[in-house]
């Protein structure tokens, strides 16, 4: 796939590779497959984690680049490499696989697992918020202080904790 194709188009190649990726895994490892797919889940959540704590980071510095200069640009490439070659693979993983572990491990009805998917979600939306905040920072247009970029770095931190306390307690 060139670099020129649509998100759409990489978007549906990523789920195809999942999807075989999976359907690879439970019939090589059969009963084993899904330790396996819960590994690949943790990497990818932890990938997606790396990104989402970064990410608002390189805002943070960017604040203070002047646009045009060297420093602007080259950290708009580094915001739109890390968003698109990790960040938002790794979230594409670790919904397909995560999505599977709860139907296979049968958590769907349980509370535990709807807080989960609830702060899941809320994840999910800070991250189309910092998707946006990309496309803002590459066009100069970004409105945002850095004083309030520091503050929002907390957001993925807070909701990491809460989810990994939902998974290894299960409170209800």
């Amino acid at each position: 796939m060139t670099d020129g194709a649509t998100p759409t188009a990489r978007a549906a190649v990523a789920l195809l590779l999942t999807a075989a990726g999976l359907t690879a895994a439970i019939l090589v490892f059969g009963d084993a497959a899904y330790i396996w797919i819960k590994a690949a889940h943790v990497i990818a959540v932890i990938s997606w984690m790396a990104g989402m704590l970064y990410l608002p980071r390189l805002f943070v510095y960017h604040c203070d680049a002047k646009p045009g200069s060297e420093l602007s640009e080259t950290l708009k490439v580094m915001e739109q490499r890390l968003l698109r070659i990790i960040i938002n693979p790794a979230l594409g993983l670790a919904w397909v696989l995560g999505l599977w572990l709860a139907w296979r491990g049968g958590f769907l009805a349980s509370g535990w697992f709807h807080a989960k998917l609830t702060a899941v979600l809320l994840m999910s939306g800070f991250h189309g918020f910092l998707s946006a905040s990309v496309r803002r920072f590459g066009e100069d247009a970004n409105t945002v202080p850095a004083r309030r970029w520091r503050l929002l770095n907390e957001v993925p931190a807070v909701l990491m904790i809460v989810t990994v306390i939902l998974v290894i307690v299960k409170p209800f």
